[in-house]
């Protein structure tokens, strides 16, 4: 794109973000005369309630919103009924937009605790580095390839794409629950990616557009990155101090601090973007996270407004920017539209997903879960749609359609297929666990925790002492401060989503009272306790809870070690390439079965090495029949074991 197009381009820049569209203007084929506001009101009222409405039945059917606003968008565009227009908004539009993103990426940054990076920290730092590399390369690459296009437009569109933005990530976290380090690893790269997304792009379309030399890519990048945190910071501080020092009357102070956290959201996009334009998102999400992150009064008041507020501008954005979608720009990329999308999602997302997530908490299964689930939002959506009015307004037609276009159709088949399916993705995938909690974090408990995590297990402990949870934070546990006697700190460790409830302390009150919380109140149904004094042992079995007395359990250690040592060594190194599993036989297909059947239904690698039944413990000759209750212990190679207890048990 030639220098020469510099003057128009920026008077077209200066009239869209003044709010006033070009009678003349086009996008997607389709034209923009000024808009009829009183036409407005009923549009806005009808997308928000039926944006509602969707929110609602998403949450009975267990289904990410954005796929319902998505199709929503669409029947109610100029593809279907034609109640929403490009014609309807205007010039107001980008506006309401902006806005709209601030106060989701401000909400989306707010939940970003430092405990919660901790999670998975290198993953973060790797997904918004060499991942976010990866995506801009890949894409461009992918882009230019297929589409033919220049490189200009292919790096614009591989800019944008760079983002996947909490606008989608966490209406899907609210129905698909993942161990806490995927999701976590997910929420960040929404939030920091769509920060480089928005000022990588708008620094490629000067660049490429506006026509400075492309040595000034790195140095505009930081010029712009540094200006949003540097507007985001001082908002976040100018907002503690109001909410620490200016005291309102006590019946009063939630209220203000829902609205001053709000506001400070909107005046750090707004003071960014008239600073310089693009930087909005960084301001936003550089606040969310340093307001997140500080002890500010009526902290879960702020983070419940949050949240409902993101649902109602959510539902407005999906739906208005989805009634946009041309299908015949779409259509008119052809196969190799189809080409950049498998390339981005089934190429470029799976290696810098394998790149990013090397570290041993990620199971197979929840790499590729990341891997297939990384649907893109709002962000490259609003940003395609204003550069590509610009670009049409100086006559670049064909690289503004194949821009939307592009970016248009990524996010579509996204939002429909992974987002739309990643419950089900998940499911198969079995990175769905249930919760194991373990209450206690000391060696004991971190040597369990760190057995149970090898194997996919979802395990949170519980420590009262702050550095003990401090250690397994950095350690890249999932660790709660608190009295695990206490029924609250229970709950705020997920105990009411718990298979397994494994006390570990070196107190016997404690864990009997633990135990008898977890069975009594919160119906546990597998709880393990930790017994110090054997004397203790039957009080834990008035509970029905199983009881390790430690003396008995050192001197099985000691005995097998003497007597058996490489069925001890064996035992002892689980998870390292070989497991042993358990299952019920609750299933037809096993019930009635002989070990000789369900030995041939099962893996080379893995065998049948014991059953338990009443009681009783046996290892089964070829002709044992099983019965209903039985509990069937396999052992082998590790995959071997996992395929065969999936067999038999798919949603363990």
């Amino acid at each position: 794109m030639a220098a020469g197009n510099e003057s128009c381009l920026l008077d077209a820049v200066v009239v869209s973000r003044q709010g006033v569209w070009p009678d003349t203007a086009f996008i997607s084929g389709q034209s923009l005369p000024r808009p009829l506001t009183e036409t407005v009101l009923p549009v806005v009222v009808g997308i928000l309630a039926l944006g509602v409405g969707a929110q609602v039945a998403a949450k009975r059917l267990r289904v990410p919103s954005v796929l319902f606003l998505i199709v929503i968008g669409v029947i109610v565009g100029p593809e279907g009924l034609g109640f929403v227009t490009i014609e309807t908004f205007g010039g107001g539009l980008s506006t309401v937009v902006g806005l709209s993103v601030a106060i989701i990426i401000f909400d989306g940054a707010f939940h970003l605790r430092r405990e919660k990076l901790a999670e998975a920290p290198r993953a973060v730092i790797r997904m918004m580095t060499i991942g976010a590399a990866l995506a801009f390369v890949g894409t461009t690459l992918a882009v230019r390839v297929f589409l033919g296009t220049g490189w200009d437009v292919a790096a614009l569109i591989g800019a944008l794409l760079i983002a996947t933005g909490p606008t989608v990530i966490t209406p899907l976290l609210e129905v698909v629950t993942v161990r806490e380090h995927v999701g976590t690893t997910l929420e960040a790269e929404g939030i920091f990616n769509d920060v480089t997304a928005a000022v990588l792009a708008i620094v490629v379309f000067e660049v490429f557009v506006v026509g400075d030399a492309p040595a000034e890519i790195p140095v505009a990048f930081l010029q712009r990155l540094v200006v949003g945190l540097g507007v985001g910071v001082v908002v976040a501080a100018g907002v503690y101090y109001l909410l620490r020092e200016v005291r309102p009357p006590a019946g009063d102070a939630p209220q203000v601090a829902r609205l001053v956290t709000l506001t400070g959201a909107l005046v750090s996009y707004g003071l960014a973007e008239s600073v310089a334009p693009e930087t909005g998102v960084a301001a936003a999400a550089t606040a969310g996270i340093v307001l997140g992150n500080l002890e500010l009064p009526h902290h879960e008041e702020i983070l419940a407004f949050n949240r409902d507020l993101t649902l109602v501008v959510l539902s407005f954005v999906f739906i208005s920017l989805a009634a946009l979608i041309d299908f015949g720009a779409l259509f008119g990329l052809g196969v190799g539209g189809v080409a950049v999308v498998v390339a981005v999602t089934l190429i470029v997302r799976p290696i810098l997903v394998a790149v990013s997530t090397t570290h041993w908490r990620f199971t197979r299964g929840e790499k590729y879960f990341l891997s297939l689930v990384g649907p893109r939002g709002i962000i490259p959506a609003s940003v395609a749609t204003l550069f590509a009015i610009e670009l049409e307004l100086a006559g670049q037609f064909e690289a503004a359609q194949t821009l939307v276009g592009t970016v248009f159709l990524v996010i579509f088949i996204t939002v429909v297929l992974q987002a739309g399916l990643a419950r089900q993705i998940a499911e198969h995938l079995n990175v769905v666990p249930m919760r194991s909690i373990i209450v206690g974090g000391g060696r004991v408990g971190r040597a369990l925790a760190t057995r149970l995590e090898k194997r996919g297990e979802n395990v949170h402990l519980i420590d009262s002492d702050p550095s003990v949870v401090s250690g397994l934070r950095a350690d890249g546990f999932t660790a709660h401060e608190g009295d695990g006697t206490d029924a609250e700190t229970l709950s705020g460790a997920g105990i009411e989503d718990a298979k397994l409830l494994v006390a570990t302390t070196a107190d016997d009150d404690t864990n009997l009272l633990v135990s008898q919380l977890a069975r009594t109140k919160f119906g546990v149904e597998d709880v393990v306790a930790r017994v110090n004094t054997p004397e203790n042992v039957s009080a834990f079995d008035t509970l029905d809870v199983r009881a390790i007395d430690v003396a008995s359990a050192t001197a099985w250690s000691l005995d097998n070690e003497i007597e058996r040592p490489a069925l001890a060594h064996w035992m002892n190194e689980l998870g390292e390439g070989h497991d042993a599993q358990e299952i019920t036989v609750t299933a037809e297909e096993l019930e009635g079965a002989t070990i000789r059947e369900l030995g041939a239904e099962i893996p080379d690698g893995c065998m049948v090495a014991v059953v338990a039944r009443d009681g009783e413990t046996y290892v089964p000759d070829a002709e044992m029949v099983l019965e209903e209750g039985d509990r069937v212990t396999f052992i082998g190679r590790e995959d071997a074991v996992r395929t065969a207890v999936k067999r038999f048990h798919p949603h363990d």
